[in-house]
């Protein structure tokens, strides 16, 4: 048998001319009542209808099942098109889903927080790109509610619910988190997005196709994720915020399901009132003058295989015993690359050390190379140098150096390799420096060419 609900609305007048009389009245407010014929569920149990192993659509029939959620996006910044994003609860949500409606200008109707009910009958369930999703079976397909059905699907109530965000770690992230409004805390983006020669926007560069992604890491693990802004949002051409703190959003997924990605409803998300944390690198101070005599030099033009590089005194190290740096040419012109794209190596760390360097009596000392970046997904390159080279990597006592790693494009091979010029004066004796990767299949994968490494001095 089948219950019918009630759910009370308080409509509330406001007195427009505040006239000091006893001629008047204060208005009482007035409630109304909803009226819902059938059962109510939650997206948990919506959700679970969907089965990951056929990912077969389900389509809901002769249920008479309204499903209570809450808004949590809004379209007004351009940031979310014709979907909501719903979630059970206000505070401590367990679960969340995409609602697909066929409409503009969600956000003056269904506004963040609101609570609504949706009339699951006549709409279908499937996952898209890792995502549950809601919306209406074509064949093969789950397409958004057409305007004109919206009515017979959605019922808006009076209340919106202040949103409380889950918090999160960077590692904490599940699938059950996906579609749920987060806030990440002591967070910042990548210091590679604010170099001298440019200052990345949230979506505005001309890399950008559909989505600007970019790295956020956490300042207490070092975990990163990924922010994702829409070329067509309306702050897409605003600076990214330099300082640290913290970001509401939603979690959810990159277009081919490959990591987690969040996404904000404004730049308003950003609460970025604290000073960087980026590491503490190795500071020789201001070149003033540089050297003319070249103490060491590398453009792998004769380094047509793995052999030919170690015989130069080059070690080639994968702590987990997986592929490492790799010979490889663009435009004629040879190099050494190192990505983790189909490596099936989660965690992928490599280090290409330098054979010994002698400084010893030198002054005016600088280290300069050039890096080019391919089908960027994460910052992943590093330098390091130490004047106390073990043998090992993993052994050694590393000075981190602030090298200008560059931020290529998503989706295609880079055009341009940017070149990094570092004083080194201050280091003294036999020196090993080396390029650190560390990344991993599927989520962080980043291509980097690596050529023209010179050091020179007096």
């Amino acid at each position: 048998m089948k219950r019918k609900f009630y759910i009370p609305i308080l409509v509330f007048f406001t007195c427009i001319s505040c006239v000091k009389t006893d001629d008047f009245e204060l208005p009482k407010s007035e409630s109304k009542e909803i009226s819902i014929t059938g059962d109510i569920t939650g997206i948990s149990a919506v959700k679970s209808n969907f089965n990951p192993e056929t990912e077969d659509i389900y389509v809901f029939s002769e249920t008479n099942t309204w499903m209570e959620a809450y808004v949590v996006s809004s379209d007004e910044g351009g940031n979310f098109y014709k979907e909501l994003v719903l979630q059970d609860k206000p505070e401590n949500p367990t679960a969340g889903i995409l609602l697909l409606i066929d409409d503009n200008s969600l956000f003056e109707t269904y506004n963040f927080g609101r609570k609504i009910y949706v009339k699951l009958d006549g709409l279908a369930l499937w996952s898209n790109n890792g995502v549950h999703q809601l919306g209406i079976q074509n064949r093969g397909d789950v397409l958004a509610i057409p305007s004109s059905r919206i009515d017979d699907h959605i019922l808006r109530t009076e209340e919106t619910a202040e949103i409380i965000p889950l918090e999160l770690e960077i590692s904490e992230f599940t699938e059950a988190h996906e579609n749920l409004f987060i806030k990440l805390k002591k967070v910042q983006f990548n210091r590679n997005l604010f170099r001298a020669n440019h200052h990345f926007t949230f979506a505005g560069e001309t890399t950008d196709e559909y989505d600007g992604e970019r790295q956020l890491e956490s300042c207490e693990t070092e975990a990163t994720t990924t922010l994702s802004s829409s070329t067509f949002s309306g702050f897409k051409s605003l600076y990214l915020p330099k300082n640290s703190g913290s970001v509401e959003g939603v979690l959810s997924r990159n277009f081919y399901d490959d990591y987690f990605v969040i996404s904000v409803n404004s730049p308003d998300a950003f609460n970025f009132d604290a000073e960087r944390c980026d590491p503490e690198f190795l500071d020789c101070g201001n070149q003033t003058n540089q050297g003319l005599e070249v103490l060491f030099e590398e453009d792998f033009s004769t380094i047509t295989t793995l052999d030919k590089l170690e015989n130069k005194g080059w070690s080639n190290v994968n702590v987990n015993g997986g592929q490492g740096f790799k010979t490889s040419t663009f435009n004629g012109d040879r190099h050494i690359r190192i990505s983790a794209f189909n490596t099936e190596e989660t965690l992928l760390e490599a280090w290409l050390v330098s054979p010994p360097i002698d400084l010893q009596g030198a002054t005016d000392i600088a280290l300069s190379f050039e890096v080019m970046a391919s089908y960027d997904n994460a910052s992943i390159l590093g330098l390091w140098v130490t004047e106390d080279y073990s043998g090992n990597p993993l052994s050694t006592a590393w000075k981190q150096m602030d090298a200008k790693i560059p931020v290529g494009p998503t989706n295609q091979y880079g055009k341009h390799f940017l070149k990094t010029e570092l004083n080194i004066s201050c280091l003294r004796g036999e020196i090993h420096f080396a390029f650190k990767y560390l990344g991993g299949a599927p989520d962080k994968t980043t291509t980097y060419d690596i050529d023209n490494i010179r050091i020179t001095g007096n």
